[in-house]
C-alpha cells in the first residue's frame, strides 16, 4: 500500500518544523538526538562508569516518546510514504561513488559497501562503524550536541555556538568526503 509518491513539499515540511521547534521552545526543551542518547545512557545504567551520566532520567522521559515517535514515523515513511528506495543523485556524485568502489549508487539510500551484514562483520567494516561511532559520540558530546540540535535548533535561536558547530560540521563532512572516504574504499 502506498499514499504518497512524492516527498512533502517544502512549504508543508517546513511549518510542520516550526510547529514542532515553537512547541519545545514553549515547553522549555530542546531538540537533538543525542541528549535522547543520553537519556538511554542514564537509563541503561552508565552512570555508575561515568559522571557524566548521572542524571534523573524521569525529568527527561519525553525523550523517550521523542525516539520512539522517530522509529515509528521513520517506519512509516519508510514502508508507506516512500515511492521507492532509490535517491536522486547527481550523476557526477555516482560516478564519483562508482571510482572509488560504490556500486549502483543511489539505488538505496545504505549502500551495500558499507552497510550490508557482511560489510558490518568484516573486520574492516567493524573497526570503520566503531571508529565512526566514537567519533560521532566525542563529537557531539565536544560540541554540546548533535548536527540536528545544532543546525535547527541552535541556528533558529540565533546561536553563535551552533553556527560554529554547523560550520565545523561541513567541513567534517567535505574532509571525510573528498579525503577520508576514497582512502577507506
Amino acid at each position: 500500500m502506498e499514499f504518497i509518491t512524492q516527498p512533502w513539499a517544502w512549504y508543508v515540511a517546513g511549518p510542520v518544523i516550526a510547529l514542532i521547534m515553537f512547541l519545545l521552545f514553549y515547553f522549555g526543551e530542546r531538540f537533538g538526538m543525542s541528549s535522547n542518547l543520553e537519556t538511554f545512557c542514564s537509563i541503561g545504567g552508565a552512570g555508575k562508569f561515568v559522571d557524566y551520566f548521572k542524571i534523573d532520567w524521569k525529568q527527561n522521559k519525553w525523550n523517550l516518546i521523542f525516539v520512539a515517535g522517530s522509529i515509528v514515523g521513520g517506519f512509516i515513511a519508510s514502508y508507506w510514504l516512500s515511492p521507492s528506495d532509490a535517491v536522486m543523485l547527481n550523476p557526477q556524485t555516482v560516478q564519483d561513488l562508482a571510482d572509488i568502489g560504490i556500486a549502483n549508487a543511489g539505488q538505496t539510500y545504505l549502500p551495500d559497501e558499507i552497510f550490508s551484514i557482511d560489510t558490518m562483520l568484516s573486520i574492516k567494516g567493524f573497526f570503520i562503524l566503531l571508529i565512526a561511532g566514537i567519533m560521532v559520540g566525542f563529537g557531539a558530546r565536544w560540541a554540546g550536541g548533535c548536527t540536528s540540535g545544532h543546525a535547527i535548533v541552535g541556528l533558529s535561536n540565533l546561536e553563535l555556538p551552533s553556527l560554529i558547530s554547523v560550520i565545523g560540521f561541513f567541513i567534517g563532512g567535505l574532509v571525510m568526503t573528498w579525503l577520508i572516504l576514497p582512502l577507506i574504499f
